[in-house]
């Protein structure tokens, strides 16, 4: 089922990373798909009926207002379409796919929260597209691993705790001048 966590890869899976930028689908029963997320989230699709699966992994939910989204890989807003269309195409039905997500964390505690945007925004579109969210791991400060295997749907995730991720530190700027600056 696609609730229940998968066991360590065996010999013989191939695991496949899914990068920024890319939405992933398959049936193919020797696959797994593998990402590491911070304040990104991906999607974790899967049509029990058709056993399809897919995942993406998106940088920011939406570009700003009047900006041209065409084809733009980094905006979840193109990545969930493109992997909801992928999913299409290798034979799932829409109103059979069930959805988890993950990441979203807010990893840099001195900036603006990208993850929690991301979060929402994707819950929203799953929303709004009548996609059954069935589980989520999103928001707080820690990063994540995602394993998730298309052909069953199964995943697998792991959090880095808080105490063992290095401490964020804003750079302080020096107190005087190093040296001289030559202007051209």
């Amino acid at each position: 089922m696609f609730h229940k966590p998968i066991l360590p890869n065996p010999s013989g899976l191939e695991r496949i990373t899914v990068m920024q930028g890319q939405a992933l689908a398959s049936a193919d029963k020797s696959l797994e798909y593998s990402t590491v997320l911070g304040s990104c989230v991906a999607t974790c699709l899967f049509d029990p009926e058709a056993r399809v699966g897919g995942m993406n992994h998106f940088l920011l939910a939406e570009p700003p207002a009047g900006y041209d989204t065409a084809v733009d890989e980094h905006y979840g807003l193109y990545l969930m379409e493109l992997l909801v269309n992928e999913m299409l195409a290798k034979g799932a039905r829409k109103s059979k796919l069930k959805a988890h997500l993950y990441g979203g964390a807010n990893v840099n505690r001195n900036m603006m929260k990208i993850g929690s945007v991301n979060a929402e925004f994707a819950r929203k579109f799953l929303a709004n597209e009548g996609i059954a969210l069935l589980r989520e791991d999103l928001g707080g400060t820690q990063a994540r691993r995602v394993d998730f295997r298309p052909a069953s749907g199964q995943v697998r995730l792991r959090t880095v705790e808080d105490r063992l991720a290095p401490p964020v530190q804003p750079t302080a700027r020096p107190a005087k001048s190093l040296g001289d600056v030559e202007l051209f």
